[in-house]
Order: structure tokens, then C-alpha cells, then sequence
């Protein structure tokens, strides 16, 4: 299998900012080899059994006994408690002088909270429109009025740009209603309805063309999730059981998301003993053939034939498919499709019964960050149903590993089931044909600079980079895989600006047709930080005849560079892979830019390839393909026209392959998202394409 990797230096990023930026710096930290384990016990009945000691459990990890050091009985009531009083005059609607804003714990392994349900009131405002975020309060303070209970301690997280710890636990029901009450309803709304393809059935604006938001939706969904993650290690250091309600509108799927990012949260949430319950706040949807009050209505035939009423019904499936897997995999449940969302708390309160907390010091203190399975077993011949989690992974501590360990972590970690997520990365997968049954995918990696450390040198700053990664088949058999170590030196401006800029690598693979699955690790040497990046994509078949002109990805891009300009293994690759790369113009190569995010002192590159268009006949050789681009703003409406320019010319390189180039300045056009549309036109065949996507200039 060939392959090429080039690192390029570091290119800056458009506005200093992307979106996987912002991310939370995760870190793990070992202080201690304390494993907690909380076990459910219940009779044949399905009632909790309360009057075991220690000495009924056995916790064996990976078959070897461990020693009970922590052993506490969690008897929890599921009474609702009595109404609260009136608030006084003095107390009415005032918030705490001081509120706290982050999660209290004590020593690792010391129960904090005695018979006492931890649950966790967790509101996503990033992905809840205006009427989903007052559906969600109002079912928060349901609950406080009526369906708490004398064991419930309550904190309340919100997620809109970051991470926000409103309160830590507590039984105050004047505290909680305050901070609920307080929630900055509207806040992040506008990024709720992300996923808009802009087909013939989707709702008509009054412009020819729609803006194709799923560039930003697949980072807005990696922050979701990462968000998740986030709140899984705050509450990780407290060893009870604990309950998350995610109170969120769904997580959109784009088809190239990072499922490393997802596993990561189920697996973090396992680990601290979390249970996730998402609570859908749309409620009970049912969405109107031809449009809801709050949406034009569609164009096109598809409201005749049931198209819409399918796409409709898939689309709200898919942003529910990721609530069903985060509660299934950490123990919870999904409450979906009901208007009375305060159940969907009460479901979690029901599900936490009297439990025991059991720890042990592990004796297996290898810092190898492998899986550790968990089994529990009651002794003296009793006989009962026990949950509990079935194991965990071991932290992995850099500074201990030698060389030959280091290597064999790459290996481990690309296989492994528990992914990484200390180095955030952004990822875009392209195909372009280079023969009848071979096309050339090309694979873009963005690293933001502003989690990179650098070894301080007298003229600037170093690190080295190692990547890994495989292309499976629908056969899970690896068809193409790529292994680079590089080294990256940096001047002292350079290393200055390091926060404002990224890191890009690229890598490409001949494949045919067919779906497949690629996984993508990063490790940066210095701190040992690593990314994986998970994601299936398919490579289409563009020989069969088809009415619609047929074109490759469409390289989005601001940056051309000097192939010598590159690190790597780019200069060592054959000459005939690098003439056969499309992205590859002479000495130059196109930069793809994986974000879409642009500056007006910059132009953008636009390049792809027209297939099968029709010959000229006076000359085979020619074509005539028409081209131009146009940009809509967020009104829809035209905001700048270039072109239309001819291509004629076959690639030397690709067979029955039209290349097409295009340069426009962005230096007229004012700050704000726009829809970047480029209309494709075989001439003498009478067929046209018209690829576009979203893009910001800042």
C-alpha cells in the first residue's frame, strides 16, 4: 500500500481560533491506586438487601483477590419530602452572596456524603433552542417542588461556550430554585439547529441555496461530548454512586464524527462510578410534513411522495442514537419522547437505590493504562443480584515509560478500546480518482498549537510528534496504514505566537471504492499527550453513468506551500505518488483548511476534479467545463460573484479528470458566516454539480 505524511510548519490559523480550541484540558493525575466499586445487592424481589458486612464481599481484580480497605452501606429514601416552606420576604429571590462553582471533594476514597443520592443536573444550552431550555427549568423545578426527597443532594452544571458548575450538592431547595431560575435562557440557542443539507426537502428561506452547517457541527458535537467528559472528571474524585440527568435536545450526527471522543466519555463516566440519563427536552415530537410554526415550509416534491416525513423522522433518530448510547454504556437511561421531563429525573432518583461502596488499593500499580476487569462475589453461600461496573482502565504515567515502552504504546493505544483525549485534533478525509477502481484519499490532521509544550532552545522551541494510524475495510481488514515520527523546530517568533496557530500533517492512501473506518492517533513527546481521532467515510463510485455531473471532494483551503517548504517524509515519497497527488500543483501543495474558518486578509484556494465530461468533437482531448462561485450570506441573499472562468484541460495524471483551480480574495467581504457554493457546468454535456459548504470569515 503506498502512502505519503507530510507535517507542514505551522500554519495560522484563520482568526487565531478554531473551534476544538476551546476545549477543556483533560489530564489525568494518579495520587493514589484506590479503586472504588459501588454494588448494588437485591433480593429475588428486586429490593435491596441492607445487613451485609464486609467480610460477605470478594472483589477480585483480573482474577486476583484485593483487600476491602473502604466499606460503607448507602441507605437512600425514595419518599418525596414534604413541601419546603415560603420563602421570607428577606430571602425571596435572592442568589447566594457566594456561589460556589466548583465540586467539593475530600481525601480520595472517604465518603463525604452519608445515605445520600448524589444527582447531577446537567443543562446543555449549546444544543437546546429558546422553548427546549424553559421546557428543561421548568422540569428542574418540578422536581424540586414535588418529587425530591429527603436523600437527594442536588448540583447543577451548564454547558454553553465551556463548562459551568452553578452549585455544588446540596439539599437547599431555595439555593437550587434560585440557580435554576437564574439559567441564562437564550443563551447559545442559535447553534441548536446545525445540521441543515440544504436539499430539495428542506425548508425553503426564499434563497436558491441553504448553508450546509456540518463543518461546525462536527466540532460543536466533539464538544458536547468532551463537555461530558469534563463534568465525569470533576465529579470523579467523590466515590458514591452518581447520577448525570443531561438535559439536552439530542447530538447530531454528520457522518464523520470523532467516535473516540464518545468513548471517552462513556469510558471516564464508568470509571467515576457515573450514570448518565439523557432527558430529550424536545418532548414528544411530531413534526408537521410541511413545516412547523417556527420553519418555512419545504420545497420540492418531497412532501408528496413521504420523503420529507423520512428525513424528518432519521434526522431526529440519529440525535437520539448518541443519548441512547451514553446511558446504555454507563449504566443509565435515555428518557425520550415525553413532555413531562421531570420523569426522566425521577427515573434516575428511582433507579439509585441503597447501595454499598467498596475500595480497594490495587495491586497491580503498573502504570500501563490497560483495561483492569472487576468481579464481585458474595460469600458464605449467599445468593443475590449484584451490579456493579465491570472494570476500568489503569492510568498511564508517562515519565515512567522507556523507549521501547513508548513504542509499544503507540501500537496498544491505536487498538485499544479506551481512546485518548488529552490532544484535541480535527480530521477531514477527501477522495479524488485516479484510476477506474483506485482513488486517491487524502487526509488532513489539525492539531491547535495552544496545548503543545515546547523544549526551550536558545533560538526558539522543539517538540516531535508521533503518528499511527489504519484504514479498515468492511471486513475489518487494515488496507492502508501510515507510521511517521517527526521533529519540529520552531524560531522564537514562531514560538511566541505557538497559541495562535496549529499544527497540520497529511496523509494519503489509494483505495477503492467502499466504506471504511480510519483511526488516527497522535502523540506529542514532550508531555506525552495523545489525541485518537475515530471515524468511518466512504469512498464513492464515479464510474457508473449518472445524470448528475460527477466531481471529487472540493479542497477548501487559504494556505499554498512549498513542497521543499515541508518535514517529513514528503521529499522521500516517490516522484510518482507525489505527481499523482491532486493537491499537488508543480513545486506547490494545497493546505486543506479543516475548520472552514477564513480571514479577510486572506484568499481562498478552491480545488477539485470534473469527471467524464463530455468531449469536444472537433477535439477529443477538450472539454468544457464553466465554473464560478458564489457566496450567500446568513439572509440568504448574494453577497459576491466570481467567475464564471473555462476549464478544459485533461490531468496528465487521472484519467477523464478535469482539474479545476480557483483564487478569490476575501479582503471585500464583511465578518460572518456565509454559504460558499461553486456552480459546475459540462457544457457540451449538459450535466452540473453544484458543492458548497459553509464558511466563516473573520
Amino acid at each position: 500500500m503506498r502512502k505519503t505524511a507530510i507535517l507542514a510548519l505551522i500554519a495560522l490559523i484563520a482568526g487565531a481560533q478554531t473551534p476544538t480550541q476551546n476545549l477543556p484540558n483533560i489530564k489525568f493525575t494518579a495520587t493514589s491506586n484506590l479503586v472504588i466499586v459501588d454494588v448494588t445487592v437485591k433480593d429475588k424481589a428486586g429490593s435491596p438487601i441492607d445487613n451485609l458486612k464486609a467480610k460477605d464481599f470478594t472483589v477480585l481484580e483480573d482474577g486476583k483477590p484485593q483487600k476491602i480497605s473502604v466499606f460503607e452501606f448507602q441507605k437512600l429514601s425514595e419518599e418525596p419530602a414534604p413541601p419546603a416552606p415560603p420563602p421570607s420576604i428577606q430571602d425571596k429571590d435572592v442568589l447566594p452572596e457566594d456561589p460556589v462553582t466548583t465540586i467539593s471533594a475530600e481525601d480520595p476514597g472517604k465518603v463525604q456524603y452519608h445515605d445520600k443520592r448524589l444527582l447531577v443536573l446537567f443543562f446543555d444550552f449549546s444544543s437546546m433552542e429558546m422553548p427546549e431550555q424553559l421546557r428543561a427549568q421548568e422540569a428542574a423545578l418540578k422536581f424540586l417542588d414535588t418529587q425530591i426527597t429527603p436523600s437527594d443532594l442536588v448540583a447543577v452544571m451548564l454547558y454553553t461556550a465551556d463548562i459551568q458548575v452553578k452549585t455544588d450538592f446540596t439539599s437547599d431547595r431555595d439555593v437550587l430554585r434560585d440557580v435554576i431560575n437564574a439559567l441564562p435562557i437564550g443563551e447559545m440557542a442559535e447553534l441548536a439547529d446545525m445540521a441543515d443539507t440544504g436539499d430539495e426537502d428542506e425548508e425553503d428561506t426564499g434563497s436558491a441555496f441553504v448553508a450546509d452547517e456540518s463543518e461546525f457541527n462536527i466540532f460543536n458535537t466533539d464538544r458536547k461530548l468532551a463537555a461530558i467528559e469534563d463534568a465525569t472528571r470533576k465529579l470523579s474524585a467523590l466515590p458514591e454512586k452518581k447520577a448525570l440527568i443531561y438535559f439536552s435536545s439530542g447530538v447530531g450526527k454528520t457522518g464523520i464524527e470523532n467516535q473516540a471522543q464518545l468513548e471517552a466519555s462513556i469510558n471516564a463516566a464508568v470509571k467515576a462510578n457515573l450514570a448518565i440519563y439523557p432527558v430529550d427536552a424536545r418532548g414528544l415530537i411530531a413534526a408537521p410534513p410541511g413545516g412547523s410554526a417556527r420553519r418555512g415550509a419545504t420545497r420540492g416534491a418531497g412532501v408528496f411522495s413521504g420523503s420529507v416525513q423520512n428525513k424528518q423522522r432519521l434526522k431526529i433518530n440519529d440525535s437520539q442514537e448518541t443519548l441512547s448510547t451514553l446511558a446504555s454504556d454507563t449504566g443509565g437511561k435515555a428518557f425520550l419522547d415525553s413532555n413531562d421531563l421531570s420523569l426522566g429525573i425521577v427515573q434516575a432518583q428511582k433507579e439509585m437505590r441503597s447501595y454499598y461502596i467498596l475500595g480497594y488499593y490495587t495491586t497491580n500499580t503498573n502504570p500501563d493504562g490497560k483495561y483492569r476487569k472487576i468481579s464481585v462475589k458474595l460469600n458464605n453461600h449467599l445468593t443475590a443480584k449484584l451490579e456493579h461496573r465491570q472494570g476500568y482502565y489503569a492510568e498511564r504515567v508517562w515519565g515512567k515509560l522507556t523507549g521501547q515502552d513508548k513504542e509499544q504504546q503507540l501500537e496498544e493505544a491505536l487498538s485499544a478500546a479506551n481512546p485518548e483525549t488529552d490532544l484535541p485534533l480535527a480530521l477531514e478525509v477527501d477522495y479524488f480518482r485516479i484510476s477506474p477502481l483506485a482513488y486517491f484519499v487524502p487526509v488532513s490532521l489539525k492539531i491547535p498549537g495552544s496545548v503543545i509544550a515546547l523544549a526551550e532552545k536558545n533560538s526558539g522551541g522543539e517538540t516531535q510528534f508521533d503518528f499511527i494510524g489504519q484504514v479498515l475495510d468492511e471486513r475489518r481488514s487494515v488496507v492502508g496504514a501510515v507510521r511517521d515520527s517527526i521533529k519540529v523546530k520552531l524560531d522564537t517568533t514562531d514560538a511566541k505566537t505557538l497559541a495562535a496557530r496549529s499544527f497540520h500533517y497529511d496523509a494519503g492512501f489509494t483505495l477503492a471504492p467502499g466504506r471504511y473506518r480510519m483511526k488516527f492517533l497522535v502523540r506529542e513527546n514532550l508531555s506525552g499527550k495523545m489525541g485518537t481521532f475515530d471515524t468511518r467515510f466512504v469512498v464513492p463510485d464515479l464510474v457508473a453513468d449518472s445524470m448528475a455531473l460527477k466531481t471529487s471532494s472540493v479542497i477548501w483551503s487559504s494556505q499554498r506551500e512549498p513542497l521543499k517548504a515541508a518535514v517529513g517524509a514528503a521529499e522521500k515519497a516517490a516522484k510518482k505518488i507525489v505527481a499523482a497527488n491532486p493537491l499537488v500543483t508543480g513545486q506547490e501543495k494545497v493546505v486543506p483548511s479543516v475548520t472552514k474558518v477564513f480571514r479577510r486578509s486572506q484568499s481562498l484556494y478552491v480545488s477539485f476534479d470534473v469527471y467524464d465530461a463530455a468531449s469536444d468533437p472537433a477535439e477529443p482531448r477538450a472539454r468544457d467545463v464553466e465554473v464560478s462561485l458564489s457566496l450567500f450570506n446568513a439572509k440568504g441573499l448574494k453577497a459576491f460573484q466570481a467567475g464564471p472562468v473555462r476549464a478544459s484541460e485533461l490531468a496528465p495524471t487521472r484519467p477523464e479528470a478535469v482539474p479545476v483551480q480557483l483564487q478569490v480574495p476575501l479582503k471585500g467581504l464583511a465578518p460572518g458566516r456565509y454559504t460558499c457554493q461553486i456552480n459546475v457546468l459540462d457544457v457540451i454535456g449538459r450535466k452540473f454539480a453544484f458543492p458548497r459548504t459553509t464558511m466563516v470569515i473573520r
